[in-house]
């Protein structure tokens, strides 16, 4: 006897909205960086406060230039696995096999570990439990939103759309104080001494702000008409994050002034405490712990996609590959993927000689995860070129404007964070390349299958 279950087709079915995807997109990009150190490391890096704000603008912008690769890619090949269906396409399956084993390995667990990190950081000061306190709280947020989503999408997207909403509002209130509430900042009795700025650098920590908006590619085989809305998805996103992170900056720089946005990290709680008092502290942390709950549920959201459509093509990993008809969740993706999450919580916990190598917990994960990510940025990036000349007959309903110059900016960006990412970091930037590289032997190993239906 039939049930609705068995007749449901075992595989990703086109339930988001326009909406619902820019707040996956928008949730994860929010993190903690724009509250706490990303401001402080621009303005350190910069000359001028109008030479910081063009950093910001040059971010949103070059984004931008990605964010019209991506549209381009989606919405000629909306399938579920974003990145792995894209490059998996224009360089073989060897080099597809790698994104996806660097993504379930190092990329998304890697942010994963990261985001639970910051949310475990701000609770311990909230409700202190002892040395470990950190660690388990974000053992316990990878572990409550990875069994939401695995309950089913609908408590995965109203989860993320509610976290998302939560930390638009917090943003929107530091814009507010800051440019209306809190009193504006005294000039500097002396000039601001900026030797040692370097406009490059300031420009690495821009976009590792902006990081995560390429996650849109994930959900585009979930998303209602996705070749028309995916465009404006990734556009969406892109231009609300680039106008909340220059008003939030302008909002800080009314308040505390250049030389006071250099002077620390804590920017954010600095603006609030002027503003409406001591308790403007508290009420940040509290903040920065949302907004990093919130991009955990959308890393966990989008990252199983990828590790899911790892197992629609290979043999090997076929377990993987399982869609839950009823419950509309790659269940077994869901469950792998939090487990290597909590050993990469685990891992800078482990002793002393483990912190000296790779730092603290979050910093440890920034350093692991940055160099393979925008190795495989770039890559997409030039899958546009690749796939325009193999495909050139396929129907795009999104062509890039200004190709090739807006995929060539794109490529280069990509190739500088590469550079810095090995540049100005520490072991765990060298750890997160030798595991990606030990993907080579196990795609051997492993061997190829493609499954019945097509990959396109």
């Amino acid at each position: 006897m039939s049930t609705p279950e068995t007749d449901a087709p075992a595989a990703p079915q086109r339930h988001l909205g326009v909406l619902d995807a820019i707040c996956i997109v928008v949730g994860i990009v929010i993190g903690s960086f724009i509250f706490f150190l990303g401001p402080f490391l621009v303005a350190q890096n910069t000359t001028s406060p109008g030479m910081m704000l063009l950093a910001w603008v040059a971010g949103g912008f070059l984004c931008l230039c990605g964010a019209l690769c991506y549209a381009e890619l989606s919405t000629t090949y909306p399938r579920s696995g974003g990145e792995y269906s894209f490059i998996n396409r224009a360089f073989g399956p060897e080099m597809g096999f790698l994104f996806v084993w660097a993504r379930s390995t190092v990329i998304q667990t890697g942010s994963i570990a990261m985001l639970a990190y910051v949310f475990g950081k701000n609770m311990a000061q909230l409700a202190p439990i002892g040395a470990w306190g950190p660690m388990v709280y974000a053992l316990l947020a990878i572990a409550a939103l990875t069994a939401l989503n695995v309950v089913g999408w609908k408590a995965g997207k109203w989860t993320q759309n509610l976290l998302t909403a939560a930390k638009v509002l917090g943003v929107a209130a530091i814009i507010l104080v800051g440019l209306l509430v809190a009193p504006a900042a005294a000039p500097p009795a002396a000039p601001v001494d900026t030797s040692g700025a370097a406009f490059g650098l300031a420009m690495v920590f821009v976009l590792m702000t902006f990081g995560g908006w390429n996650e849109a590619a994930y959900v585009a085989g979930e998303v209602r008409n996705a070749r028309r809305n995916m465009i404006w998805v990734l556009l969406g996103s892109i231009a609300l994050l680039t106008v909340l992170y220059l008003a939030v900056n302008v909002a800080y720089l009314r308040t505390l002034g250049f030389a006071g946005l250099r002077g620390g990290p804590a920017v954010a709680a600095a603006t609030m405490g002027k503003g409406v008092g001591d308790w403007g502290g508290t009420a940040i942390t509290i903040l920065i712990a949302v907004s990093a709950l919130g991009a955990v549920n959308g890393c966990v959201f989008t990252g199983a996609r990828a590790v899911y459509a790892l197992g629609t093509d290979y043999r090997s990993f076929g377990f993987l590959g399982r869609w839950h008809a009823r419950l509309g969740t790659p269940i077994p993706a869901l469950v792998v993927q939090s487990c290597i999450a909590a050993a990469l919580v685990l891992l800078p916990n482990l002793g002393e000689g483990f912190q000296k190598a790779f730092g603290d917990g979050a910093q440890a994960m920034v350093e692991y995860t940055a160099p393979v990510f925008w190795l495989f940025m770039m890559l997409v990036g030039l899958t546009v070129f690749i796939l325009r000349t193999w495909e050139p007959d396929i129907e795009r309903p999104f062509r890039v404007p200004f190709f090739p110059i807006t995929v060539v900016l794109f490529v280069l960006m990509c190739g500088y964070m590469v550079y810095s990412s090995l540049a100005y970091t520490r072991a765990g930037a060298w750890v997160g390349v030798g595991v990606l590289l030990a993907g080579v032997p196990l795609n051997y190993l492993c061997g190829r299958t493609r499954a019945a239906r097509s990959a396109a």
